[in-house]
């Protein structure tokens, strides 16, 4: 638990708002879940793709510069780089005419369940940072 606050009292604003993303994918996945393998695989397979291809474009293309910028690069923003493509194809199979204005369900219910989550992650982070002062 102090590993976590410590980090709350630490993560910058980019940071926040990655969470904020993920934190309304997962609404959104929980309300719109589809079983079907098709659109977890292809997810997986454009994830593979384009997460390559990002991992390519934050390096600097030379061999031996490339090895040595992989070992400062950290694990986590490897993972994000494979993690933000599979995400947003998979909402965007999810979401297929269902309605959505953009990332917006057109259920308030369920914007509001988004917008509460993304609140309250917020509420604690700035807590942590209010009170670690």
């Amino acid at each position: 638990m102090k590993g976590l606050i410590q980090y709350f009292y630490e993560i910058k604003f980019n940071k926040v708002v990655l969470w904020c993303y993920l934190i309304w994918y997962v609404v959104t996945v929980y309300f719109y879940f589809d079983p079907s393998p098709k659109i977890w695989i292809n997810s997986l397979g454009i994830s593979a793709v384009i997460g390559t291809g990002l991992m390519f474009s934050v390096s600097s293309g030379q061999p031996s510069r490339l090895a040595s910028s992989s070992a400062k690069r950290d694990g986590w923003q490897i993972f994000r780089l494979y993690l933000m493509p599979f995400c947003v194809s998979s909402f965007s199979a999810l979401i297929k005419d269902q309605g959505f204005i953009i990332v917006v369900s057109p259920n308030v219910q369920e914007t509001a369940v988004a917008a509460f989550c993304c609140c309250l992650f917020l509420s604690m982070v700035w807590v942590v940072k209010l009170l670690k002062q």
